[in-house]
């Protein structure tokens, strides 16, 4: 275990078949590192021959059957293994459900034999191994192993997939590509793309029911998680209907005064509406703040605000938040943060931070971070930027 608990980060491990069609695969190992640029300003660090010890559940499979697993042990930084019978047609599955601490990359071929398997068939893999799959995908692609197509090819099979937690390990990947893009020419495209993957299932899954008397009907937990999965995607990514929908619900509440809002989605719909509507919502959420005596919906109202497009609204939300006692002191940093997440509010956030943090260290006691260092000079998606704005 030294080499698990004594080396620091962790590996990922690429699979590719040989040519030589002998049924043996090459594996190789190497640290998995994001920053690959790194590797080039600290070779020393990196040039550090970091091995593991690596316990690979490998499967082959095909169209219509997967085989049982079979464990290799990698010690090496590459290795030849024989492995069952293999084909042009037959592709590799490492680290069956997820149980090693580690990424696992193919050649491209494989990669399109898994895609396409997806694509007719995706419950010959088991669940994990999707999430997986898609969590693998766009890690690898995000950290230049892999070409961004290929992540963005893989979610295609998306609108035939049942369970929640693919959908899961695809909208935590897509909202890190939606912060990166937002600012891009090319960010209609891939928002479109998107789209055109959550559509079928949002509208195929809708939104929570309700009964007769108005009260909201339960469905099973992973089918709760699921809906509310899509319907975030699609109000985020800019689905009309969904964005009607959340509109619709706040006027609803607005006019009656009554939140028929199901709980499961009034983050979404509360966000979905201040980001969509006029300053008198904004004032409503606010208003609906203060009254609540409730913590958990007091902390989502106070995240809806920071969805506003109007940035006199957004910046008065930050004065507010510091200088008055308006809003708790453990609810400060959140503020923040959260108008930092807003494409209109990143660039307000940040001069913020900078400006009060005088005012901010001495209560909050930011050891080891100075915003007036250089770095506020660098692009808001450079890695070496404070976190709160990446």
């Amino acid at each position: 275990m030294d080499r698990w608990t004594l080396q620091m980060g962790y590996p990922v491990v690429t699979i590719s078949k040989n040519d030589s069609l002998d049924n043996t695969v090459a594996i190789t190992q190497e640290h998995f590192v994001y920053d690959i640029d790194a590797k080039l300003r600290d070779p020393d660090l990196f040039n550090k021959s970091f091995q593991w010890q690596i316990p690979l559940t490998l499967s082959v499979g095909n169209s219509s059957h997967i085989s049982s697993e079979t464990i290799i042990w990698v010690s090496n930084k590459t290795e030849t293994h024989r492995v069952g019978r293999i084909d042009e047609e037959t592709w590799l599955l490492g680290n069956i459900n997820q149980t090693g601490y580690f990424r696992v990359n193919y050649d491209l071929h494989n990669w399109r034999l898994l895609i396409q398997q997806l694509m007719i068939n995706p419950t010959i893999i088991s669940v994990g191994n999707r999430a997986g799959l898609i969590d693998d995908v766009f890690n690898l692609a995000r950290a230049g192993y892999l070409p961004q197509n290929v992540p963005l090819q893989i979610i295609s099979y998306l609108s035939e997939e049942n369970e929640f937690l693919p959908w899961h390990a695809a909208s935590r990947a897509l909202y890190q590509l939606d912060k990166l893009l937002d600012r891009t020419e090319d960010y209609s495209l891939f928002s479109d793309y998107v789209l055109k993957q959550v559509a079928p299932k949002y509208h195929k899954l809708g939104w929570p029911s309700t009964s007769a008397d108005g009260s909201f009907l339960q469905a099973a937990y992973q089918t709760e998680e699921l809906q509310r999965e899509v319907i975030m995607l699609a109000c985020s990514f800019g689905n009309k209907h969904c964005h009607r929908q959340a509109v619709s619900l706040i006027s609803e509440w607005i006019s009656s005064n009554k939140n028929r809002i199901p709980p499961n989605v009034r983050d979404i719909v509360y966000c979905t509406g201040v980001s969509l509507m006029d300053e008198d919502v904004w004032e409503f959420i606010w208003m609906k703040f203060h009254s609540s005596t409730a913590i958990s919906e007091k902390k989502v109202l106070l995240e809806a605000l920071t969805c506003s497009d109007n940035s006199f609204l957004l910046n008065r939300l930050l004065n507010l938040s510091l200088s008055s006692d308006l809003v708790p002191d453990q609810d400060v940093i959140d503020v923040i943060i959260h108008v930092g997440r807003n494409p209109h509010g990143r660039h307000l956030a940040w001069r913020y931070f900078r400006e009060k943090w005088d005012m901010l260290n001495s209560r909050y006691h930011f050891y080891g971070i100075n915003p007036h260092w250089p770095l506020y000079q660098k692009p808001f998606s450079s890695s070496s930027t404070l976190l709160v704005f990446s």
